[in-house]
């Protein structure tokens, strides 16, 4: 067989694949006659394909993962792939609205997931190959999906668990509401964007003992970018140390367009 000139990796990455996989290098048992090295493969979602910071991610893995192996250790990397629910449903959504011509709203809940278990089917199966196409020894008889059944009952197994001990609480905090998939969302799933934003200066007239002033009238203008919660303002704040304002200090002001009155 002629040696080739230049390097082709796709045969003999193939070839030493299949090699360890038949071989059953990197599987691994329980063996109390070795110190544990456990790797679970931070779950890469299935909304799309690997890209370079998995690539870098799984390398460091299989760095130290094959270091701990030759050192005698019981190593174990166990792979994996993430449902990243509120993602994947907003791909799977696109999907059925772009190529089925289907609206979500018209599906029933089971209906939905069989979209989305085909969804993760098709590019979790893909994320596997570009895992074990990058050399990766992890043990492929381990591999855990986040919504298979006994992975889901662990973690609300331990969330109800931190719950009871107090260490995981509801509170009223401030969120990302997506207003489309009408869900909260974590600072990391939102996009930030500047946006030149318009100022409206309304004036507010001041009331003289309650009452409004006659003669001159006069006012307080404050800019804001949401001129339609004027409706809802309760109080005008002011600087106290700022003399341009002191003047108004205990007076009230009318609500524009309306007759209401407050500090």
């Amino acid at each position: 067989m002629e040696l080739s000139k230049n390097y082709i990796p796709g045969p003999v990455e193939e070839k030493w694949n299949a090699h360890w996989k038949l071989k059953e290098y990197f599987n691994s048992l329980p063996d109390e006659s070795k110190p544990p090295f456990t790797v679970v493969i931070p779950p890469p979602n299935v909304t799309g394909v690997l890209h370079m910071g998995h690539t870098l991610n799984e390398t460091v893995q299989d760095i130290l993962v094959r270091k701990a192996r030759m050192s005698g250790f019981n190593a174990c990397w166990v792979p994996g792939s993430d449902h990243a629910s509120i993602a994947t449903e907003a791909k799977v959504v696109e999907m059925l609205k772009r190529e089925k011509g289907i609206d979500k709203k018209n599906l029933s809940r089971e209906e939905f997931l069989k979209y989305a278990f085909e969804w993760k089917e098709k590019y979790g199966n893909i994320i596997y190959n570009q895992i074990e196409k990058l050399g990766c020894s992890v043990d492929w008889n381990r591999v855990s999906f986040t919504m298979d059944a006994h992975y889901y009952k662990a973690v609300i197994k331990v969330f109800v668990d931190l719950y009871n001990k107090g260490l995981i609480y509801r509170g009223a905090r401030m969120i990302n509401w997506d207003p489309v998939a009408k869900t909260a969302l974590s600072d990391e799933e939102v996009e930030y964007k500047d946006v030149t934003g318009k100022l409206y200066y309304i004036k507010y007239e001041i009331a003289d003992n309650g009452q409004p002033t006659t003669g001159d009238r006069k006012f307080i203008t404050i800019a804001t970018q949401r001129p339609e919660t004027i409706m809802g303002d309760v109080a005008v704040c002011a600087n106290p140390n700022d003399d341009r304002y002191k003047y108004l200090n205990g007076k009230k002001v009318i609500v524009p367009l309306s007759t209401k009155k407050f500090l």
